[in-house]
């Protein structure tokens, strides 16, 4: 394996400044909304990214605002973005800022650490970016990079990453750490990219090991992502102009989101019967001429998701919980936050109704 190369950190910080992208939170002397960033890029992509971070802090402009929030707000402003318990945690650990340190980020890695949401990644790009410490991180593209300049085939994992970070570590220099970090991801996604990498415009081409060995888009060896099938079944039950939403526990997947009563679809049953089950095992009580509304794919986690929406009514009125389940007014869904599979029922709801009206 290759020693560490010369002037590595000079030619990749040379090669960001001229092909950076401009980016609404580069260059910005605001630590939270540098937290924010680093929060919602994780397991989403930058396009996907930069409408929401604009809108949150509108609605959220400081770590102040977003400690008083309700986390109903907070989670409906992050609808969409996927990976809900991020934005969980950036609420709870903006109530520990406010209360413990004065509505200030720590500048110490023990402290920064023990907030919520603030693993070895976040913590490395905050002290680097924010404080300019030189603290070295790992994260998709950072790891593609070094992997095929390196030669380290194989899966990626702790364990490469342990050896990553070491070398990172002697690599990365005093002066403009947090740009560094930044270079290198930049680096991943605009040229070492996984498929048809562009290793011609790669300033580390002439030492990577990968590049002269023709195996870029063998390195790192990746396994085909495996998905679990889900059919699913949901009721839009109307009462009074109302509609029944309930909201999931706070602990799990999609924690604290609201939702349509309903459930999986067992195997050999029927969308009508499944319905009828859920609805029994839910609510008590059993819907009346249910019609097909529409029907949702879509994707979260590891699952792949067909959701179908039936409009029904009820043949008795059921008790419900006041703590996790109301009626509420057509007009008032979009307040609330859903998954984005429920928000696209809601979406159509509030189209038919506003074709009835015309």
């Amino acid at each position: 394996m290759k020693q560490p190369l010369r002037n590595f950190g000079r030619r990749v910080l040379h090669w960001y400044d001229l092909h950076k992208r401009d980016l609404p939170w580069r260059g910005i002397d605001d630590p939270y909304a540098v937290w924010v960033s680093e929060i919602m890029l994780q397991q989403t992509t930058v396009n996907a990214v930069i409408p929401y971070f604009k809108r949150w802090l509108e609605h959220f402009p400081s770590v102040q605002t977003l400690a008083r929030a309700p986390l109903q707000k907070v989670l409906k402003a992050w609808q969409g973005l996927g990976y809900y318990q991020r934005a969980r945690n950036l609420h709870a650990a903006a109530k520990i800022i406010v209360r413990k340190y004065g509505g200030r980020l720590p500048s110490e890695a023990e402290f920064l650490r023990a907030l919520p949401g603030f693993g070895d990644y976040t913590t490395a790009a905050i002290l680097s970016i924010v404080f300019g410490r030189s603290a070295a991180l790992v994260d998709a593209n950072v790891r593609r990079v070094l992997m095929r300049v390196f030669g380290m085939a194989g899966k990626a994992g702790p364990r490469i990453d342990k050896t990553i970070l070491v070398r990172l570590t002697s690599l990365i220099p005093k002066k403009r750490p947090g740009d560094f970090n930044q270079a290198l991801m930049e680096l991943g996604a605009l040229v070492c990219r996984p498929k048809n990498p562009q290793c011609l415009m790669c300033p580390l081409r002439a030492d990577c090991t990968a590049f002269a060995a023709g195996q870029q888009e063998v390195i790192p060896s990746v396994e085909a992502r495996r998905y679990r099938r889900i059919t699913a079944v949901v009721g839009i039950i109307r009462k009074n102009g109302r509609i029944l939403i309930q909201r999931r526990p706070e602990a799990g997947l999609l924690g604290g989101l609201w939702e349509f009563p309903g459930g999986k679809v067992r195997r050999g049953e029927t969308l009508t019967a499944a319905l009828a089950r859920e609805l029994k095992e839910e609510l008590g009580v059993r819907p009346a001429e249910p019609h097909r509304l529409m029907t949702v794919d879509h994707s979260y986690s590891n699952f792949l998701v067909t959701l179908h929406a039936y409009e029904c009514r009820l043949k008795s009125d059921p008790a419900l919980d006041p703590q996790r389940q109301k009626w509420a007014r057509p007009v008032d869904l979009r307040k609330y936050p859903f998954p984005s599979g429920s928000a696209k029922i809601v979406e159509r709801i509030l189209e038919k109704r506003q074709s009835a009206r015309d």
